[in-house]
């Protein structure tokens, strides 16, 4: 049986959802951002148990159609951005379309209808959130940064950031009080 997990965005959050599951006796096959296998079905009152745990934690249990698709495609995207070492050369619609196995039109319309911002602008919050990480860590120049995720040049690395979060990168990695956003409230209007 398949459980969606809104909100499960770190490897900190599988964890949880992990430790959650096994000690509610439930055995997992798959812990993924979002998404948990586990065997056999759970009776309505495991659900409810499940349900309180990971509020606790921080997490929700989805059980809304839309709202499982739009998780999915977060993840999808989070997983993407953050927890890979270059970014897909295809083209992100095409990517997640072919992750989600369904028309992109139809995923990007309901992306936005319910989220009120698009797929693009939704991806382009993450890059930027990598962005601030990848300055933080001060390992990479952002040549390299650029080319990581897909950037055709520096410039416009430099002008996406700028028109993001209003600071040139270079004075993002100056500042003492580095702001960055919780991966979970990345792209929240």
């Amino acid at each position: 049986m398949k459980l969606y997990i809104k909100y499960m965005v770190s490897l900190r959050c599988k964890m949880v959802v992990k430790d959650a599951l096994e000690n509610l006796g439930l055995q997992c096959v798959i812990v993924d951002l979002g998404l948990v296998e586990i065997i056999g079905d759970i009776s309505p009152e495991i659900r409810d148990e499940l349900k309180i745990v990971l509020l606790k934690a921080g997490l929700e249990l989805m059980d809304d159609k839309k709202a499982v698709l739009i998780e999915k495609i977060k993840n999808i995207i989070v997983e993407m951005v953050h927890y890979t070492d270059e970014l897909p050369k295809v083209n992100y619609s095409d990517y997640i379309s072919e992750k989600m196995g369904m028309e992109y039109t139809h995923i990007a319309k309901i992306f936005s209808e319910v989220k009120g911002i698009t797929i693009e602008h939704f991806i382009i919050a993450h890059k930027i959130e990598r962005v601030k990480e990848l300055l933080l860590y001060n390992e990479l120049n952002l040549t390299q940064i650029s080319y990581m995720l897909n950037y055709s040049s520096v410039s416009h690395l430099s002008q996406q950031f700028k028109k993001v979060t209003g600071l040139t990168p270079s004075f993002f990695k100056q500042l003492k009080d580095k702001k960055r956003i919780a991966l979970e409230n990345v792209g929240i209007v």
